[in-house]
C-alpha cells in the first residue's frame, strides 16, 4: 500500500496532540479528516499486489483482470449504487456479478415492494401538480382563504414558530441529548423548515403541542406549507437510495436530475418538482436520450425554471391584436373600420410585452446536448429559442400542464446548425431536439459526462469513444451506452478503483448503508446532506451539482463529513439507529483494536494506508477508550459506545470518502 506524505502525517499528529488536551474525545477525532484529507485528490488507490489470483467464477463474463472478486463487487456497488450494505458482497458473489449488473440495467425486473411500502408515508409523491397547488398553497393564499389579514397571519406565524422552537420537556429528549454535541436543532436545514415533525426528524422531536383554538386553521396544520412538498421529495430520495434494490436506477435518477437541473426555490417550481422527478426523469433514466430531452422540454418545472414559458415571438402581440381587429371587423363591430386606439392615461405604465427568451435555447445546447464546445453559435441560440416559442404552461398557479400556444409561436423559417427547420408549429421544437440528439457532439458530451460520473474525473478517451459510438449506433439508447461502459476493461481498471470522491449525498447514503442503519425518519439525513454542502433540490445554477473532487474537497466540508460519520455510528442522529457493536462482532471483553481491524475490513475492504491505520490506532488508545478494557465495572466504558466511535472514525477515514 502507498503511504501518505510525511508532511500530512506531521500536520495530523500535531493536530491530535493539540486536541488531546481538549476535554472532548470526539473533538480530537473531528480533526482527523480535515488534516489528513486536505489534499485528498492526490490519494492514489492501493497499489496492485504482484500475486496473480485465479479467475473467480463470480466474475464470469466480465473483463476484470486487475481487481479481486471482493474488490470488483465493492467497485460495482460503489459505482452502480450507493455502496454495499452488510452481506451484499457475499450475496452478489453467490449470484454472480454479471447477473446482478444485468438486473440493475433492467430495474423493472427487480422486486422493490419493500421500499415502496416505506414511501407510503409521503402522500405528496402520488399527487398531481394541480392537487399540490391546491392542497399546499402559498401562505398568503392560505391566510386569504381563512379570512386573515396579512399582519394577523404574520403574527400567528410567529406564535407558531415560537411554539415550535420551545424545547420539549421530556425524559426522552434529555436522554437523546445527553452527550450529544450535535443536536438536530443546531443543524441548519437546507429546506428552511419552519416547524413540524419534518424539522425535527419525525415524532418525538422538540415541538410542543399547541392549543388548536389559539392558532387559526390557516397555519394550524403547518404540514400543508409548500416547502413540505420539497421535504417529502428529499426524504423519499434518501429512503430509496438507502433501501432500494434498484440501485442503478437511483444513481441514474440523481445523475439525470443534475444534468437537467431545476431549482426548487424559484417561483412555482417547488410544486412542479414532484411530477418532474416522477413523470419526467425516473421513467427515462435508461431509455432513449431524445425522449428524455423532449420530456424535460415540456415539463412545467423546466419551462418555468429557464423562463421558456414566457418566451414568445416579439410580433405575437401585434399579430393577435390585428387578428382581433379583423374578427371584430368581420362581425361589423366597428363598421368595417379598425378601432381607434384608446389614449393611455397619464401616469399609467405601459404593460411590458412578452418577447423572445433565449435561456432555454442556450442551456439546451450548452448543458443538455452539444456541450459548451459543441460547435454552435449565438445565432443558433437565437434560432433555437425561436423554435421553442409557444412552449408554455396552461395556468402556472392552477393547472400547471404543458401547453403549446400557436399564437405565441414564431412561424417564420429558422436555421439551426445550418439546417432549415420547416415543420412549423410545435414541430419546430421537436425537430430541433431530434437534430441535437443525433449530433456527434451530443454523443461525445453525454458519454463523457456518464464516464466522468461512473469511472473517473478524467475518463479515458478510449472509453468515451466506445460509448459515443454506441450512443450513435443505438439512436441514443442510454441503457446500451451504460452496458458498453460497464462491460469495458476501463471501467474495471486499477486506475478507476476508488478514483472518485463521494459527493456529500453519496457519503451520507453510503455510510447509512455500510452500517445497516435503520432509518425511521430520514429528514435529519437530508439536513446532514445540506450541512456537508449538497442541499437536495437546492442547486441554483442550471449546471446542477458537480461530481468532480475539486467541488467537494475542502477543510470545512471534510470536517463535517467526519462529524456526520461519528454522529451516525454513535446513534446521535435522530430517527436513525445503528448497532455498530453487533455489526463489528464486538463484545464487552474485546480489545478496541479488534473492533478497529474488523471495521477496516468491513468498511474499507481491508485496504487502508499505513498512515490511516496508525492514526486510528492512536485514537483508540485514548484514555477514555482504554478504560473499556479495565475490569472495574464502574470505570468501564460501554463497548457499544467504543464500537460506534471506532466505526465512525473508519467511516470518516480518507479511504471511505472514495468510491
Amino acid at each position: 500500500m502507498r503511504h501518505r506524505k510525511n508532511s500530512d502525517l506531521d500536520i495530523f499528529r500535531g493536530a491530535l496532540f493539540w486536541n488531546r488536551r481538549a476535554t472532548c474525545a470526539l473533538l480530537t477525532a473531528a480533526i482527523f479528516l480535515s488534516t489528513v484529507g486536505i489534499d485528498l485528490p492526490s490519494f492514489a488507490a492501493p497499489a496492485a499486489t504482484n500475486k496473480k489470483e485465479k479467475p473467480d467464477p463470480s466474475l464470469k463474463n466480465l473483463p476484470i483482470t486487475e481487481l479481486s472478486a471482493d474488490e470488483a463487487i465493492q467497485h460495482a456497488l460503489n459505482r452502480l449504487g450507493y455502496g454495499p450494505r452488510p452481506g451484499d458482497v457475499e450475496r452478489i458473489k453467490q449470484m454472480g456479478l454479471a447477473k446482478w449488473i444485468d438486473q440493475q440495467l433492467n430495474p423493472n425486473s427487480i422486486d422493490d415492494k419493500a421500499v415502496e411500502a416505506r414511501l407510503e408515508n409521503y402522500p405528496t409523491l402520488r399527487m398531481s401538480t394541480t392537487k399540490l397547488l391546491a392542497e399546499y398553497p402559498q401562505p398568503k393564499q392560505a391566510a386569504k382563504k381563512e379570512g386573515l389579514s396579512k399582519d394577523e397571519f404574520k403574527e400567528q406565524q410567529m406564535q407558531q414558530r415560537r411554539a415550535d422552537m420551545a424545547p420539549e420537556k421530556s425524559a426522552q429528549q434529555n436522554a437523546d441529548s445527553a452527550g450529544d454535541g450535535e443536536s438536530m436543532k443546531d443543524i441548519p436545514s437546507p429546506m428552511k423548515q419552519e416547524s413540524g415533525d419534518a424539522a425535527t426528524g419525525g415524532a418525538g422531536g422538540n415541538r410542543l403541542s399547541v392549543d388548536p383554538n389559539a392558532v387559526p386553521r390557516a397555519i394550524a396544520d403547518d404540514s400543508k406549507r409548500p416547502q413540505r412538498v420539497v421535504e417529502e421529495l428529499a426524504m423519499a430520495k434518501v429512503t430509496r437510495a438507502i433501501y432500494s434494490e434498484r440501485q442503478l436506477q437511483e444513481v441514474m435518477d440523481d445523475f439525470w436530475f443534475n444534468h437537467f437541473n431545476v431549482y426548487a426555490q424559484k417561483g412555482e417550481v417547488k410544486w412542479y418538482l414532484t411530477s418532474y422527478e416522477r413523470d419526467v426523469i425516473q421513467p427515462h433514466t435508461l431509455g432513449k436520450f431524445k425522449d428524455l430531452v423532449e420530456a424535460t422540454a415540456k415539463s412545467p418545472a423546466m419551462l418555468f425554471y429557464l423562463d421558456n414559458f414566457l418566451s414568445a415571438d416579439p410580433r405575437a402581440a401585434q399579430r393577435m391584436a390585428m387578428e382581433r381587429a379583423a374578427r371584430q371587423a368581420r362581425r361589423g363591430g366597428f363598421g368595417g373600420r379598425r378601432p381607434f386606439p384608446m389614449p393611455q392615461q397619464q401616469g399609467q405604465k405601459k404593460k411590458q410585452e412578452r418577447g423572445l427568451n433565449e435561456n432555454y435555447g442556450r442551456e439546451l445546447m450548452e448543458l443538455h446536448t452539444l456541450g459548451v464546445d459543441g460547435g454552435y453559435t449565438q445565432k443558433d441560440v437565437t434560432e433555437v429559442a425561436r423554435c421553442f416559442t409557444g412552449w408554455t404552461i396552461e395556468k402556472p398557479r392552477e393547472n400547471a400542464e404543458f401547453k403549446f400556444d400557436e399564437r405565441l409561436h414564431d412561424p417564420d423559417t429558422k436555421i439551426v446548425l445550418g439546417k432549415k427547420i420547416h415543420n412549423g408549429g410545435m414541430g419546430d421544437g421537436k425537430e430541433v431536439i431530434e437534430l441535437l440528439a443525433k449530433n456527434p457532439n451530443t454523443a461525445k458530451f453525454i458519454s463523457t459526462k456518464l464516464a466522468r460520473r461512473f469511472v473517473s474525473d478524467t475518463p479515458p478517451q478510449s472509453l468515451i469513444a466506445k460509448m459515443s459510438q454506441t450512443f450513435q449506433s443505438s439512436d441514443g439508447d442510454i441503457r446500451a451506452v451504460m452496458h458498453t461502459m460497464i462491460y469495458s476493461p476501463e471501467f474495471w481498471s486499477r486506475e478507476s478503483f476508488r478514483a472518485k470522491i463521494k459527493t456529500p449525498y453519496e457519503l451520507v447514503i453510503s455510510a447509512a448503508r455500510a452500517l445497516g442503519t435503520d432509518v425511521d425518519s430520514p429528514m435529519p439525513l437530508v439536513q446532514w446532506t445540506g450541512r456537508i454542502g449538497e442541499p437536495l433540490y437546492q442547486c441554483q445554477p442550471p449546471t446542477g451539482y458537480s461530481d468532480r473532487a475539486d467541488a467537494w474537497v475542502n477543510t470545512g466540508a471534510l470536517l463535517n463529513r467526519l462529524n456526520y460519520s461519528l454522529a451516525l455510528a454513535g446513534n446521535r442522529v435522530r430517527g436513525s439507529r445503528s448497532d455498530a457493536a453487533t455489526l463489528l462482532g464486538v463484545d464487552t471483553s474485546a480489545d478496541p483494536k479488534v473492533a478497529l481491524n474488523r471495521a477496516v475490513e468491513m468498511f474499507l475492504g481491508g485496504e487502508a494506508a499505513r498512515g490511516t491505520v496508525e492514526t486510528l490506532e492512536t485514537q483508540i488508545e485514548d484514555p477514555q477508550i482504554v478504560q473499556a478494557k479495565l475490569d472495574d465495572p464502574v470505570k468501564r466504558v460501554d463497548m457499544g459506545v467504543v464500537a460506534g466511535l471506532v466505526a465512525g472514525l473508519v467511516l470518516g477515514a480518507p479511504e471511505f470518502q472514495r468510491r
